[in-house]
Parts: C-alpha cells; structure tokens; sequence
C-alpha cells in the first residue's frame, strides 16, 4: 500500500479531499495525514517494514450525514487498519467533525 491509496479511496465519498489542511471550507469535506510510525519490522539490524499512523478528519454541518458511512466504506476498501477515535461538535464553527484513526503497512 502507499499512502497515496488513502487520499484516492475517500474520493469516491463525492466531498472536497484534503492532505494536511483545508482552510474556509463552506460546506463538507476530508482532511487527512499521517501522524507517525505505528510499527515496524526490524531484521539484520535494519528496517525491514514499516507501518504509518494518521487519522482521517470529517467536518460537516449535516446532521446524521451519509458520508460518515461512505468514509469507513472507503476505508474498508483499502489495506488499512481504521478505528472510529471522536465524534464532536464545534460551536465555533458550527462543524460536527467526526475522526478516525488509522494505520497501514507499507510496500
């Protein structure tokens, strides 16, 4: 997997798709990013696998919104690990923003 399959599979949810940031977005969209490293295969004294965490961040101003399921169906889709972490409402901005973890293998 590369992390590039992570940003096309949550294409397909319709909704603006953004890696890092998005700034003044009027309506719903995706931000995602990797974090860090979730793991890691060691031999002979080098790296031999390495597995990225990150999270994947949905913000909208719909109540019950279908994305939320078209999002982990996406991830579901690619080799990825997923877990649902938060669901919050923003009184700022007025976002309910929904996030989920993740981490993959890559290869």
């Amino acid at each position: 997997m590369v992390l590039a399959d992570i940003g096309t599979a949550l294409l397909a949810v319709g909704v603006p798709v953004y890696h890092y940031a998005a700034h003044k977005q009027p309506d719903a969209y995706i931000v995602w990013a990797e974090d860090g490293q979730a793991n890691a295969i060691w031999a002979d004294g080098r790296m031999q696998e390495q597995a990225i965490a990150g999270t994947v961040d949905y913000f909208t101003k719909t109540e019950y919104d279908g994305n939320v399921a078209l999002i982990q169906a996406a991830l579901n889709g690619i080799d990825v690990s997923w877990r649902l972490e938060s669901v919050q409402y923003e009184e700022i901005t007025g976002y309910i923003h929904t996030e989920w973890s993740w981490s993959a293998w890559l290869g």
